[in-house]
């Protein structure tokens, strides 16, 4: 088997998004399973839709998702240069050549000298290939009408572009969304027409949304930039991981997988012929594992230009670094931990109707949490001591189980489920917590 080379080739005429994102991971996976190459090449040639920082988002966000590549615009290479508009020499000699060998005809503008050039579509030709996803596909020539290769103002077309710069820079495999199945007969005829070596192509099938509809940057119920993931604070290897997930399954049970397990297990066989749902819960899931792996210090340090940017008042780095114990099991993005706070935090205490409810159901509950915050109005703040009234109103109430924790909790935080108590109650304060079982114990004698 020859050296695999394999490329990735955005157009910089936005941001690097979910969809893009897949297609440069898969090539690079590809490359890395095979020790071969990953080429990064920019397709620049659409100038009126070129973003300026488009290709930086496309080279900076790949990087920060842990990608790495062989030859591009930044790093250089033997087939350079990496820009097609770098390139409009290449696209003018080929195209010539065409023209020379009857292959391609000039196309007049009405009432001009200028041409476009113009390929001329094989008649009774059938073009079939084997797709590394689907499998053996056909297009018949007559189906395919004459198409241009050179524009008039020398530059090139996709389809033409795309099979010189592959050609030059000797790629093997190509991968990319299945939106490009209907121009691969055009580039095969272009290979054929210079006796050139066709690489083999594979086409992913299309992401899709949890209504099972096709993936578009207008679908705002998505995150669909990775800089917006960046900036909501999820780990660059949890949405590695995630993407590789979207239409490709490792041949074992797990779907927790480092990048370098990853590599090992890519296979193009493994990629699947369906389309790949993006499932949100399923990345929030992913990255909330990732963050529960992280050192209490690592969290921190993700966590905390969120609470400063939201103004959060931090007390002191012992009060922080036990914010953040109690709650990085329960944060799926960095961003949450704002949410989280404002949950646990909140200086406008109320219960939710679930916990009222709950409440007006038991008895003696008023009784429960009176004698708590006498208890905890009496005792040195601390977890262990906040944990000991708790025992002790148990204990001496004869009060035990959810009849006991439940109404300690909702009186506290107005919710019913939440993180360790006692050390959420000392991280909250004394005051504020006295003061919202006062307001409890109101709202439960006004009843």
């Amino acid at each position: 088997m020859k050296k695999v080379r394999v490329r990735y080739a955005p157009s910089p005429t936005g941001l690097l998004h979910i969809g893009n994102a897949r297609t440069a991971i898969f090539n690079y996976l590809f490359a890395r399973h095979y020790q071969g190459d990953f080429i990064i090449r920019i397709e620049d040639t659409d100038i009126a839709r070129n973003v300026e920082t488009g290709e930086k988002s496309q080279l900076e966000n790949l990087s920060w998702l842990g990608v790495d590549w062989d030859e591009s615009p930044d790093k250089g290479g033997p087939y350079g240069p990496y820009r097609q508009l770098d390139r409009l020499e290449y696209y003018q000699k080929y195209g010539q050549e065409l023209l020379e060998k009857g292959f391609a005809y000039k196309d007049y503008k009405e009432g001009s000298t200028n041409y476009a050039l113009r390929f001329k579509v094989p008649e009774n030709q059938v073009y079939e290939f084997t797709d590394l996803v689907r499998g053996k596909l056909s297009f018949a020539s007559e189906d395919i009408e004459d198409w241009i290769i050179l524009k008039e103002n020398g530059i090139p077309t996709y389809n033409f572009a795309v099979v010189v710069d592959d050609h030059l820079m000797k790629i093997t495999h190509v991968l990319r969304g299945e939106e490009h199945i209907t121009n691969t007969p055009k580039q095969i005829m272009v290979y054929n027409s210079f006796g050139w070596e066709v690489p083999l192509f594979g086409h992913m099938t299309l992401i899709v949304n949890e209504q099972r509809q096709k993936l578009s940057k207008r679908d705002h119920s998505i995150v669909q930039f990775i800089s917006q993931y960046r900036d909501l604070g999820y780990l660059p290897e949890a949405l590695f991981n995630f993407i590789t997930l979207l239409g490709w399954s490792p041949a074992i049970n797990q779907e927790i997988l480092s990048k370098a397990e990853v590599i090992e297990l890519f296979e193009a066989s493994r990629l699947s012929k369906s389309p790949s749902m993006f499932d949100q819960d399923k990345l929030k899931f992913i990255n909330h594992t990732y963050l529960k792996n992280l050192t209490l210090e690592e969290f921190i340090k993700l966590i905390k230009p969120f609470l400063v940017a939201e103004k959060i008042s931090i007390e002191d780095e012992k009060w922080l670094t036990d914010f953040a114990s109690l709650l990085q099991d329960r944060c799926e993005f960095g961003a949450q931990i704002v949410e989280l706070y404002n949950e646990f935090f909140t200086e406008d205490f109320m219960i939710e109707k679930k916990a009222l409810d709950f409440l007006k159901e038991q008895e003696n509950v008023l009784k429960t949490i009176k004698h708590f915050s006498k208890l905890l109005a009496e005792t040195d703040f601390s977890p262990k001591m906040i944990f000991e009234a708790i025992k002790q109103t148990g204990k001496q109430l004869n009060v035990r189980g959810k009849n006991l924790y439940m109404p300690a909790r909702i009186a506290t935080t107005g919710l019913m489920h939440g993180p360790e108590l006692p050390k959420m109650l000392a991280l909250i304060g004394r005051d504020e917590v006295l003061e919202r079982i006062a307001k409890t114990i109101k709202l439960l004698e006004d009843l």
